[in-house]
């Protein structure tokens, strides 16, 4: 094996690793490293966590019950999720939170994709990042991916600050409202992220400029 076949074998034995999924890493090592910013624990013993729980689950309380008399219309099952946002966002300023917004990134222009979906400035000025997810009754118990985020550059990270992070999922069922078929909550969770596992998966991906190369084009035609 000549020093090139050496120099191929081992960057293909370096890729095959670098590709293997990273399992089991805590939600507050995975946000410090992309944001540096740290996760704080949700304390259930603690007055001021106690008092914020309690306008969360209020403002869970009436967003679903808004949500479901009103009906969310979509095509796609899979935009339900962001479809509710809007009614927590409203819920959240009836209960009395100083503050709820989609996040600003550390550029400074607010950005709707990406983790986390809300911004929250409770009454003591401490702030809590939201995330909203939906599903349904059959799906809640699977292992099909439902929280996921990709590590943006830190100009464009939507954590910018020490906080909470917590999740509110929504049970949806379809019904009718006003004659047409929607999607209803019907049930809501609120979880702390801060215990919470996540994995890692490595992808190879390529841009249209770099697929559609003109000497790589076999055949083509029109109609």
């Amino acid at each position: 094996m000549n020093s090139n076949e050496e120099y191929v074998k081992q960057l293909e034995e370096t890729i095959a690793k670098f590709l293997e999924p990273l399992e089991n890493i805590p939600f507050p090592i995975a946000i410090k490293a992309i944001s540096g910013y740290r996760v704080i624990p949700f304390n259930n013993e603690d007055d001021v966590d106690k008092a914020l729980l309690g306008r969360l689950i209020k403002a869970m309380k009436i967003a679903t019950k808004t949500a479901n008399e009103e009906g969310i219309f979509t095509a796609r099952p899979n935009e339900v999720g962001n479809h509710i946002e809007p009614f927590v966002k409203d819920a959240l300023l009836k209960v009395g939170v100083k503050e709820v917004d989609i996040p600003q990134t550390v550029k400074g222009t607010r950005q709707a994709a990406g983790y986390p979906d809300l911004f929250i400035r409770d009454v003591d000025d401490r702030v809590t990042y939201l995330e909203c997810k939906t599903y349904n009754r059959k799906s809640i118990g699977s292992s099909f991916r439902a929280f996921y985020f990709s590590p943006p550059s830190r100009e464009n990270s939507k954590i910018t600050t020490d906080a909470r992070h917590l999740v509110a999922t929504f049970e949806i069922e379809i019904a009718e409202r006003n004659n047409k078929r929607a999607y209803v909550p019907v049930r809501w969770k609120l979880y702390s992220l801060d215990t919470m596992l996540v994995q890692v998966k490595h992808e190879f991906n390529a841009s249209n400029k770099q697929m559609y190369r003109p000497e790589a084009l076999l055949a083509e035609g029109t109609f």
